[in-house]
């Protein structure tokens, strides 16, 4: 007869992206995690204590195999091919697609429900919820909101995708592709120089998806001379880990880096 047992969550995971694993060491589960991507900076101690396996887009299938997931967690149709590789090694594999705070906060919710934490995993995303209305306040009271461009990939030009585009908003910016923030596909977000200079934005933010920032080449674009921000040489680097990485990073750091600058800058325009 089958030794059958009600399951308690998976208890090997390995997080192809940073958010999951930050997530489950808030969550008290860090010992759930066997293996971890290239990228994760948090929390710092993640990268001492668990194997890299992982890069973005490709990782190591064979080492993988070796920590003997029960569950294999994954982050958008970018990684379709390589969750695709990990499928046919018949590894369950789970992708997650949140594009929007409120996909974060769900996201956050659904990874606490598999490992027995949701109660926990609700009072996190309570906490973050308070911290953006927290900030919205604060953003409500500055003098003016500067016109902000974000981009997110230089060639071709690539506008900030939804979550930071709405954190734009809570820190008391006007992201000036608004519109085009909520394509799920990077294509949708293309933008030209033309549509910088017409928007005329007050300040750039800008993170690279994982290479440097070059403001020498940002400001010498050509056609975007007379935009503000350029003229008054308003160019910040937000840090990738804290921005791009849809998890609780982007709800804490992320929006407190994006907040700081913006209120430095509306001070500098009055």
């Amino acid at each position: 007869m089958a030794n059958h047992h009600i399951p308690e969550g998976p208890r090997r995971i390995v997080c192809l992206t940073e958010e999951p694993t930050e997530t489950f060491y808030l969550l008290g589960e860090q010992d759930r995690v066997v293996g971890i991507s290239a990228y994760t900076v948090r929390p710092p101690e993640a990268r001492q204590d668990k194997p890299i396996v992982s890069a973005f887009v490709h990782g190591h299938l064979e080492k993988i195999k070796a920590l003997k997931p029960d569950l294999v967690i994954g982050f958008s149709d970018v990684q379709a091919e390589w969750a695709r590789e990990l499928i046919h090694a018949n590894l369950p594999v789970l992708i997650l697609n949140q594009r929007t705070l409120q996909e974060i906060f769900d996201v956050i919710v659904q990874l606490g429900s598999l490992v027995g934490q949701q109660k926990k995993a609700q009072s996190l995303v309570g906490s973050y919820i308070e911290g953006l209305e927290a900030q919205r306040a604060r953003s409500e009271k500055l003098s003016l909101h500067p016109r902000v461009y974000f981009e997110e990939w230089d060639e071709p030009m690539i506008s900030g995708i939804s979550w930071v585009s709405e954190l734009i908003e809570v820190a008391g910016g006007q992201d000036i592709f608004l519109n085009q923030a909520h394509g799920r596909a990077a294509r949708e977000r293309y933008v030209s120089v033309e549509d910088v200079s017409k928007a005329d934005p007050n300040l750039i933010l800008a993170s690279w998806c994982g290479k440097k920032l070059d403001p020498k080449a940002l400001r010498e674009r050509s056609g975007l001379e007379n935009v503000n921000a350029i003229v008054e040489n308003r160019i910040h680097e937000v840090p990738a880990e804290i921005i791009l990485q849809p998890g609780p990073a982007c709800l804490t750091d992320g929006l407190d880096y994006i907040a700081r600058i913006i209120k430095d800058t509306v001070a500098e325009m009055t």
